[in-house]
C-alpha cells in the first residue's frame, strides 16, 4: 500500500524561507489490492473445473485396499467369464438389466452397488454393464477386485 507524500502548499507557489513542510497522505490506494483480487478470482474460476474428479478405475488385481460398507447390504452385479450377468445371484437377461436395476434404485437408499467382472471379459462388455447401472440409477459404482495384485511400484508380486 502506498504512503505518498502531500505538500502543505501549492506547488506553484513560493516556497517559505524554513523550507517546505510537508503531511503524510491518509488515505490507502487500492487499485493494487482490487487488481490482485481481481487476478485471484480468475486463477481460481479456471482451476476450479480442472478439480472435479473421474471415476476411478480398477482392474481386476490391484494392491487397493476395500471400500467402506454402508449399513444397508450391498448390491452385487457380476459379470461372468461367459458374458452372463447377474444381480446378487439371480441371472438377468441384458435386455431386461435396465428395468430390474430401477426397479431396485426405486426400493433402495443407497445409490451404491458394486461390479464383479471376470479378467476375461472385455472392456467393453464391462462398460456396457456400467452404462446400464448408471441408466438404472446407480451412480456410486464400485469395482471389485482381488487383493495381491501389482502396485506398479516395482516392490509388489
Amino acid at each position: 500500500m502506498g504512503a505518498g507524500v502531500v505538500q502543505k502548499d501549492g506547488g506553484g507557489k513560493r516556497r517559505r524561507r524554513g523550507g517546505s513542510r510537508t503531511r503524510p497522505m491518509s488515505e490507502i490506494n487500492v487499485t493494487p489490492f482490487v487488481d490482485v483480487m481481481l487476478v485471484l478470482l480468475i486463477i481460481f474460476m479456471v482451476a476450479a473445473p480442472l478439480l472435479t474428479v473421474g471415476v476411478p478405475v480398477e482392474l481386476p488385481k490391484t494392491a487397493a485396499g476395500a471400500l467402506p460398507t454402508d449399513q444397508e447390504e450391498p448390491l452385487t452385479v457380476t459379470v461372468t467369464a461367459a458374458g452372463a450377468v447377474q444381480i446378487q445371484t439371480t441371472d438377468v437377461a441384458r435386455d431386461e438389466l435396465v428395468a430390474r436395476l430401477r426397479g431396485i434404485a426405486a426400493e433402495r437408499d443407497s445409490d451404491r452397488v458394486f461390479l464383479r467382472a471376470d479378467g476375461a471379459v472385455p472392456y467393453s462388455a464391462v462398460m456396457e454393464v456400467m452404462g446400464a447401472l448408471n441408466a438404472g440409477g446407480f451412480s456410486n459404482i464400485g469395482l471389485v477386485t482381488d487383493i495381491g495384485g501389482p502396485t506398479l511400484d516395482g516392490e509388489g508380486q
